[in-house]
């Protein structure tokens, strides 16, 4: 049987400083039939001479420059150029554990429509492994949205780069990252690509090591009436899931807890901090 492309997209912009480090980390994934389409959103910085560098080192790249737009669009354009079966996101700031796509494509063959791993919070020169669902394997979509509904703020469910998807949907559904929204617009296309799965696989293999950067939106304070209006946004869309999967009248109280919930990820996981030396590849 002839193995599958997957297709990693890689919004970037004013990235130089952790670019390399990124595309490094996803040209030695043990698993090689990829794609890398690296959206660089009109970057003034030297993203361009890296990416150009990279292309030229490896063919399995392909660059798309824009003028800057967002990063909703720089995920959009690179969903409607991916050529690969399965679609896969990485932010370049962040990197992938060597065995990333390998371990997510495992999960997808055990008839998922949708694979979402445990993930590893950066801080400084230690990691925590991060999750929330505790068992593994696969579940139907309303077991997952049970999970879901203990702690819909979590990153391990808002964020695309701890999952895999299937292309075929994104297409056929036409989803895309939200243009309206400068935050949440992650856990709302989660959202919406979950009305129209069947099952959920988990792994607990961390998929991706992720750092807050200093700077970026979720660490700069955002206006309050921009909070409540996204709020307002997602939370339709949130109830809108637990309708279709006929759970939002017996749980509507929990479901409306929604609203108390911001957006988590602390530094603490499910075990004490390692020493990034011991664990990066």
């Amino acid at each position: 049987m002839e193995e599958p492309l997957v297709s990693i997209i890689v919004p970037i912009y004013n990235r130089e400083q952790t670019l390399e480090r990124c595309l490094c980390s996803i040209l030695r994934q043990t698993y090689k039939k990829i794609e890398i389409l690296a959206v660089d959103d009109g970057s003034t910085d030297h993203t361009e001479q890296i990416l150009e560098k990279y292309q030229k080192l490896d063919g399995r790249i392909r660059v798309f420059r824009k003028e800057n737009s967002g990063v909703s669009e720089s995920r959009n354009l690179g969903m409607r150029m991916a050529r690969g079966e399965y679609i896969q996101f990485a932010d370049s700031d962040d990197w992938l554990p060597k065995n990333a796509t390998e371990s997510l494509l495992e999960g997808m063959r055990m008839g998922a429509d949708m694979v979402i791993g445990d993930y590893c919070r950066v801080v400084g020169r230690k990691i925590w492994v991060k999750g929330h669902i505790p068992e593994e394997g696969v579940m139907e979509r309303t077991q997952f949205a049970g999970y879901m509904m203990k702690a819909p703020a979590n990153f391990y469910y808002g964020v695309m780069w701890n999952k895999f998807y299937r292309a075929d949907i994104i297409r056929q559904e036409k989803l895309s990252c939200s243009k309206e929204l400068d935050w949440c617009e992650d856990f709302r296309f989660n959202l919406e690509y979950l009305q129209y799965v069947v099952n959920v696989a988990v792994i607990q293999t961390p998929v991706y090591y992720y750092v807050k950067t200093k700077g970026s939106l979720v660490d700069t304070k955002i206006d309050m009436k921009q909070i409540i209006r996204t709020k307002r946004i997602i939370f339709e869309h949130y109830k809108e899931l637990y309708q279709i999967l006929d759970m939002y009248e017996e749980n509507k109280l929990k479901i409306q807890g929604f609203f108390l919930e911001f957006a988590r990820d602390k530094n603490k996981g499910k075990g004490r901090g390692i020493r990034l030396g011991q664990e990066r590849e």
